[in-house]
């Protein structure tokens, strides 16, 4: 057998796994590992300046790909800590990325030794496992039991707490016999799928839900190829959105309380058998639920099998990666007839046609709609979206088109402020050639500002498209049913920046003293130019391109608690150049 050290070892099966990038910060008690990594020289390393940035980098790096695990390294106690929010974002949206941390010594780990915490207790509820490694001839079983949770069953992220004196030990450990474990993941029956397929034939009005579980299983084709084979709308979970592109006939639009078109609501309103694949009813997606399951069938597949009936009970459930199971329906739907449903599916294309929102705002400052429907001007189909959270974020999935999986890059469930521009370069790194564009708000924007100074070391170029009101404006929102508007304010006279009229923070010195460039906009004809602008500087530079939008203050955002009860706060599109890039033009 072949001897050397165990993190040696380690770093032997990221590479024998697939594994080629990694995002963290050094440190005493990861030092080993570092010192592996150097001398391996297979593992690209993004130094990041925050271990949270970092677990938000991998993140984006997996998700930009199909098989992508990202890796992200940090040291004992608080880099640990400091990823748990990254490990809960990835948990929450079944994504694989693998958390490695120093440890203290395993003679010291109960004498309050310094940066000694159990990092392992910790992420074991935002993680598929989550293990402190006491004895150095576990190492490689341990980094092989990872990968093998991580990608089996519904994926997940995996942390490994590596003490000090483990990292250093001598092992026996043979890579040219190393085998990756077999993935394990449920798969449905021909029966389980026929059952679901005559359940779907006695529908009227049918659509298929897609959740991000099409995505992760890398099937988007396979639900564009069944949709058709059946004529059957599909309604993408914001998880799902690009599985099916925007516009396809067959896209209906989707469905929510917040990242939601009017159609989309109205076209799951009018259904009576909803097939849901690879989602999880989120809350913001089916809102109250007398109302989005009143006189309807539902069947739902799903990989994880607890989450069958977790928020409601479907008719019928099937517990199947989505992709084995969108395979069985292509095969299944192509040797069956079902109903005429012509008419319906012009129905749905009507009320996409008709239910469009109005974009087409001249005001200065700048309302948020005109931002939008610009970007859909100057960024093509082939543009990678990167955002997370707040009324950007929520006004980006009403406004935005998306044409493709892994086409639009969100943080749904957990969505923490700040994960934008960490995963944004995650995503960017995975796929250079690929046009990246990230959206924030100015706080999401402010959390992890640092995180430019990365793209600017490592010459990773995107384009941050940063709407500014000075607000938290989700939470102001939110504010107006208690009839108050309490600490949401980020306005302030910056006495270094007059000329920004009370906006506070001058981003553009701050995005410049990090080694990016930045581009303000006040007047919405500038947008054009100011978006064309930064592609090319940023692919010129190699740099991160933020665009400041400079927006009005107050604006809300059409958002409700039920589908049929979303408050609407624009007139609908009248003609079509009320909202001249709609997916379905008025005229």
């Amino acid at each position: 057998m072949t001897k050397m050290r165990a993190v040696d070892a380690a770093v032997k099966i990221l590479e024998l796994e697939g594994a080629t990038t990694a995002f963290g910060l050094p440190g005493a008690a990861i030092n080993p590992f570092y010192d592996a990594m150097r001398e391996h020289g297979g593992i690209k390393h993004i130094l990041a300046r925050h271990v949270e940035g970092a677990s938000h980098m991998a993140e984006g790096f997996t998700r930009a790909a199909a098989g992508n695990i990202g890796v992200c390294i940090g040291t004992s106690g608080p880099a640990g800590t400091d990823m748990i929010t990254g490990l809960y974002s990835a948990s929450a949206d079944s994504i694989p990325i693998l958390c490695i941390t120093g440890q203290a010594p395993v003679a010291r780990l109960h004498k309050e030794d310094f940066q000694a915490v159990d990092i392992a207790s910790i992420a074991a509820p935002v993680t598929k496992a989550a293990t402190t490694v006491l004895e150095p001839a576990q190492v490689p079983g341990v980094f092989q039991q990872a990968f093998h949770l991580m990608r089996s069953g519904r994926p997940g992220p995996v942390l490994i707490d590596l003490p000090f004196d483990v990292q250093m030990a001598e092992i026996d450990f043979d890579p040219d016999t190393y085998t990756p474990l077999p993935v394990y993941k449920p798969a449905a029956t021909r029966a389980q799928i026929d059952h679901a397929l005559a359940m779907l034939a006695k529908a009227e009005r049918p659509v298929i839900v897609a959740g991000g579980g099409i995505i992760n299983a890398d099937a988007s084709s396979l639900l564009v190829s069944f949709a058709e084979a059946a004529n059957i709308p599909v309604i993408p979970t914001l998880m799902g959105w690009g599985a099916i592109p925007d516009d396809h006939p067959l896209m209906a639009g989707m469905a929510g309380l917040q990242t939601s078109q009017r159609y989309g609501n109205a076209t799951l309103l009018e259904s009576d058998f909803v097939l849901g694949i690879g989602n999880r009813w989120a809350n913001r997606h089916t809102g109250g639920l007398d109302t989005y399951t009143a006189g309807r069938t539902f069947v739902h597949v799903d990989i994880e099998p607890t989450q069958i009936g977790r928020v409601f009970a479907p008719d019928y459930g099937i517990v199947s990666d989505a992709g084995a199971a969108l395979s069985l329906f292509v095969e299944a739907a192509r040797e069956r007839e079902f109903p005429d449903w012509d008419v319906w599916v012009k129905d749905c294309q009507q009320r996409k046609h008709t239910l469009q929102r109005s974009t087409h705002f001249d005001s200065i400052p700048i309302k948020p709609q005109r931002v939008y429907e610009e970007m859909n001007r100057a960024f093509d189909r082939d543009t990678v979206y990167v955002s997370t959270i707040g009324l950007s974020q929520i006004a980006g999935g009403q406004f935005l088109h998306v044409y493709g999986p892994r086409h639009w890059i969100n943080a749904g469930q957990a969505g923490p402020l700040g994960w934008t521009m960490p995963a944004a370069l995650g995503v960017a790194t995975a796929r250079p050639d690929a046009p990246v564009v990230a959206l924030s708000g100015d706080y999401d924007f402010q959390f992890m500002l640092e995180e430019l100074a990365v793209g600017a070391q490592f010459n990773i170029p995107y384009v941050h498209v940063l709407v500014n009101n000075a607000y938290l404006g989700l939470i102001r929102q939110s504010q107006r049913g208690f009839s108050m508007d309490y600490h949401v304010q980020l306005s302030f006279e910056n006495i270094n920046a007059p000329e920004l009229g009370g906006y506070g923070v001058d981003h553009l010195k701050v995005v410049e003293g990090l080694g990016c460039r930045g581009i303000r906009v006040q007047d919405p004809e500038e947008l054009p130019q100011a978006f064309a602008d930064a592609q090319k500087l940023a692919q010129d530079l190699r740099v991160p391109v933020v665009v400041e939008v400079i927006l009005e203050r107050v604006t809300n955002i059409a958002m409700g608690t039920e589908l049929d009860n979303v408050v609407e706060f624009e007139d609908l599109a009248a003609v079509g150049t009320d909202a001249p890039t709609a997916i379905s033009l008025l005229d």
